[in-house]
Parts: C-alpha cells; structure tokens; sequence
C-alpha cells in the first residue's frame, strides 16, 4: 500500500468515525472557563487589590505565587478580563497587559509586547533595550492612563537574564508625570526572592496571593466541568476521571498535566476506535505525555546544554547524590575535550544550568555554606533512560552517554 492511500485510510477513518470528543479544545490549559472552581477566594483577593483603578488609582503590585498548574494564570486573566469590561462600561482610563516572560524570553521581547499594548510599533531588533524602555515610557505618558501590567512566570526571565527590567518596571512611577503602572509578577518558582534583589522583591509583592495546590477531589471537579464540555455524552468512564485527578493529585495537583491526560487519554481512545475513554487509555496517555516532553525538550536543547545534561547525567550515574555547579563544569569541560570544541565559560555555563532548571530538566536549589557563600544543588528531575533515549538519535552525544569522564574516576580513585 502506497503512503497516500495509507494516509486516506487514516483520515477517512478518523472522519467516518462519530469520534468522542465534542470539542477537544475546552481541555487545553489555554482555554479560559467561565467558571474557576475552587479558586473563588484568590478571585476575590486579586479584584479587592485591583479595584482602585476604576476610581482612578493606582493599585498595589501584587506578587501571586504558587506550583505550575494551581491556576494562577487563568485566575488573574480571569481578574483583568472583567476589570477591563467594567474600566469600559464606566469609561475610566485602564491600560492592560498580560505577558509570558518564559515565551517572550528577553527584556527585548517582554518591552515589545507591552508597547504593542499600546499600540506602539517597535522594530522585531535593532533598538537598544534602554532605548526601547524610553519609547514605551514616552507613550504610556502620554496616554493618561493607569496601566496594570502582568508578567507571568517572571522566574524564567529573573532566572535567565537578571532582574534589571523588574527593577526598572517597579521605579517606572518615579518617571511618569500623567500615568501610572501597577505590576502583577505571577511566579511558579517560590523560591523567586533569592534570585531578586530585596528593593525589587519588596516593590513587586506589596501583596503577596499564594495559590496552593489541587486535591484530587477539586481535580476531579475541574476536570468534570471541563469533561462535560468536552466529550459527548457517555464517552468518558468514571473510572478514567478519577485517575486523572488522581495521577495529577499525586504530581503536587497540577491541574494543567490533568487536563492534558484526559485530552490525550481520549486521542489515545479515539485512535483505537473505542467509544469510551477507560483508565487504560489514561495510563498509556500518561507514558506517551512523559515521553514526549522529556525528549523533545531535550532535542531541542543547544549543544552546549545537552552537554550540562550529560555532564549532570554521569556525575549522578556516578554518585547517585546531587552534584554542584563546578563539579558539572569539570565533567563538561572534558565532554567538550572529546567532542573537540571550545568549552563557555564557568559562568555561562551556570547560566545553562539555570536554563534547565527553568525548562524542568534538573533541579538547581541554591544551598546557603556559611562563609563559604553560596553553591548550587543540582538533581536530575528526569530519568537516566529518557536521557538516553533523547541522544539515541545523535551519534556523536550518543557516544559520550557510554563514555566514563576521566576526572570522576580520579575523584574515586583518591577516594
């Protein structure tokens, strides 16, 4: 049989099939529901903070942290996507925008998109990022208006490149003559205050809002409501419903990674050509979600950081323990020896390390040696096998996965 009709096959089945989703995309973590269930009272904490505006004040900045999936964006473009429908109805004069500093990666990127709130052209690259700090000022100004300004998951940005542009941002008022900005920083990583200087952190959390995780039972009412939208009638198992809430209960109530394993559980079922989603197809759902991610967040990785995660891969596979910071840079040091290039630095390599730490790969905890100052913890967060299996596919780091670095077993040896 040719590709095409391999393909016509597929398709025609997919299409002639009634199918069990009745929209599939009510259960992405994009989709803001009309109801947030049991997050009523941080609801109710962030609009009490923001309301000032309406009246023309500035309000508080508001620090919201919590683990991934607690619903902490949804929540606050829930807040702002009401405020700024009463802001119109009674004319005051709100500027918003929400900004996701993990996509939009530089200080560049975050100012372009908050002058594109403003509906101020900027160029893709070329200007100074001082530079374009000054254009938005300008025009903010000039706009008379207050401007509630949130940027999610800030700790990917702090962590990467610093908090100059958070600083900034909190001082923006000092500048301003006829308008005023008010920030909503919205952090998954609550270990952020190390990373920001203390004037920065005392600016951004004049109000602090901490979204602590689902239980399976709240899961499982999340996930119903969303269910319900999402599947016709009788094609989901009561059976599967509990094990996704109860799998993403267990994986501190991440109420991202449950939707997606009952949005894939029901791919899984509907490419077999079942009717009804079982706790079958959860399971094989939930090895298809780990698989994927890992390994494409490791193929996508520079060079230089698939050889950080080979490093940490070996110092582990050696001592089993957590490693640092210089105990991975002499293992990549001769991991780039044997590949025959020039190793980064000891300082950008701690900022890959970072970089992984933010993309979930590894685990960097910052330990606190007296006066000896400070040092990096550093686990995997992933297993040795899906490491092996992401360079399977490149020869070159493929090999360094079996290959045993000379400087570990000198430590051994003096052991």
């Amino acid at each position: 049989m040719s590709n095409a009709n391999v393909l016509d096959e597929v398709f025609d089945k997919f299409f002639s099939n009634a199918g069990i989703f009745k929209d599939r995309e009510v259960l992405r973590h994009d989709y803001l529901p009309e109801r947030l269930p049991h997050r009523e009272e941080q609801i109710r904490r962030i609009g009490e903070v923001v309301a000032p505006v309406l009246k023309g004040a500035r309000c508080s900045n508001i620090f919201i942290y919590g683990k991934t999936g607690t619903g902490k964006t949804a929540v606050t473009k829930y807040v702002l996507m009401r405020l700024e429908v009463k802001a119109r109805e009674l004319g005051s004069l709100v500027g918003f925008c929400y900004v996701n500093c993990r996509l939009a990666g530089t200080e560049y990127r975050v100012l372009a998109n908050l002058c594109s709130s403003l509906n101020l052209s900027v160029p893709f690259t070329g200007l100074s990022v001082g530079e374009l700090f000054e254009r938005f000022k300008k025009s903010l100004d000039s706009s008379k208006r207050i401007m509630i300004i949130a940027l999610d998951e800030v700790d990917a940005l702090v962590k990467i490149r610093g908090d100059v542009l958070l600083y900034e941002l909190t001082r923006i008022n000092e500048t301003l003559s006829h308008s005023r900005v008010s920030l909503i920083g919205i952090s998954n990583d609550l270990r952020l205050k190390e990373y920001l200087d203390p004037r920065v952190f005392s600016s951004l959390s004049e109000e602090e809002i901490v979204f602590r995780p689902y239980d399976a039972g709240e899961l499982k009412t999340i996930l119903a409501e969303r269910a319900r939208q999402a599947f016709r009638e009788g094609a989901l198992s009561d059976g599967a419903l509990s094990l996704c809430a109860a799998l993403a209960a267990a994986e501190h109530g991440d109420a991202r990674r449950a939707l997606d394993l009952l949005r894939v559980a029901g791919e899984v079922a509907e490419r077999k050509g079942a009717m009804v989603v079982t706790e079958e197809h959860v399971r094989e759902a939930e090895k298809l979600i780990e698989h994927n991610r890992v390994v494409e967040a490791i193929a996508n990785l520079t060079l230089h950081s698939k050889l950080v995660m080979l490093s940490v891969f070996h110092l582990v596979k050696a001592n089993g323990y957590k490693t640092t910071t210089g105990e991975i840079y002499d293992v990549y040091t001769e991991l780039c020896g044997e590949l025959g290039i020039t190793p980064l630095t000891q300082r950008r390599v701690s900022t890959l390390v970072n970089e992984l730490d933010a993309l979930g790969l590894i685990n960097a905890q910052i330990i606190n040696m007296g006066r000896y100052g400070r040092t990096k913890k550093i686990r995997l967060e992933v297993t040795r096998t899906l490491i092996k299996e992401a360079f399977s596919g490149d020869s070159r780091l493929g090999q360094l996965i079996e290959y045993e670095p000379r400087c570990l077993s000198q430590n051994k040896g003096k052991s």
